[in-house]
């Protein structure tokens, strides 16, 4: 029987066949693109097998059919551990004339708006070494320093002597300040600064566990000592150099001769050539 003669039954069911294959490919293609493009999460109903018989059965998902491409997605690391460092880091790394400005005890709503309405202006970026109970009260501030792309570093809840506590109360100190910084800053802090510059070995130790590396300074203004604008805007030029970081204060006290001299030193060091940014991280 030549092609011709073919009864017109048999080209009927074929094409029957090959449209009912069809439609359940559409369908199955439907659905896919339901899923990846809908708003939300809600599962997608398979559409009901179409009218007339399977050419084969149905393949089953397997492991393999389910793999993302490897190029796609972050990269497979290993867990980043924090050092358990012996002294803290007094200064930091960069590229040109590179300099770290830190402020510690605040956030005060007296002082640190100025503070960061300076910063702002000059589109610098600083960290901010906080209290656990001032963060607290002025999560507003914290809100805005992240917006704004500050870092937050832990300074203890009460800003006690650390070397006087025991054990548990330095982490009591240091792990309830990282909670609030978490709920109003939105990430949990990856700096600390011991209280009067006063380290010890469990200080380091639980700063470490807490996922948070020690940092100092290279250059301290002693603003809280009320010197002067004139003599903190010295100390900060005559002390810049690549990898400094300046010591400052934005609360404990009448801060406004801190406010009156970043005025002054921020730009002249940006005129100087000076990077000012804040440290990146460097894990084991």
């Amino acid at each position: 029987m030549t092609k011709d003669q073919v009864p017109p039954r048999l080209l009927t069911r074929r094409r029957a066949l090959l449209a009912g294959a069809a439609a359940v490919t559409a369908a199955g293609t439907a659905g896919v693109f339901a899923k990846v493009a809908g708003d939300t999460d809600k599962p997608v109903r398979t559409a009901a097998p179409a009218a007339g018989a399977q050419a084969r059965p149905a393949l089953k998902p397997s492991s393999y059919r389910l793999q993302p491409l490897t190029g796609y997605g972050p990269p497979r690391v290993a867990p980043r551990r924090t050092l358990i460092r012996r002294e803290p880091l007094l200064s930091v790394s960069g590229r040109g004339r590179t300099m770290v400005l830190t402020f510690d005890d605040g956030p005060d709503p007296r002082y640190t708006p100025h503070i960061l309405d300076t910063l702002r202006e000059y589109d610098v970026r600083a960290m901010f070494f906080v209290c656990g109970e001032m963060a607290a009260a002025n999560g507003d501030l914290l809100a805005r320093m992240a917006d704004e792309g500050h870092v937050v570093g832990n300074h203890t809840w009460s800003h006690p002597l650390l070397t006087r506590l025991s054990t548990r109360r330095i982490r009591e100190e240091m792990e309830r300040t990282s909670d609030v910084i978490e709920d109003t800053y939105g990430e949990r802090p990856v700096w600390f600064r011991a209280p009067y510059g006063a380290w010890n070995r469990t200080a380091f130790r639980l700063g470490a566990e807490l996922g948070m590396d020690p940092l100092a300074w290279t250059v301290d203004t002693l603003d809280w000592t009320a010197p002067g604008t004139r003599t903190i805007v010295d100390r900060v030029g005559n002390g810049a150099a690549p990898g400094v970081v300046v010591l400052s204060h934005d609360a404990g006290g009448d801060r406004s001769q801190s406010v009156r001299a970043l005025r002054a030193y921020l730009p002249q060091l940006l005129d100087s050539g000076y990077f000012v940014t804040v440290p990146e991280r460097h894990y084991a």
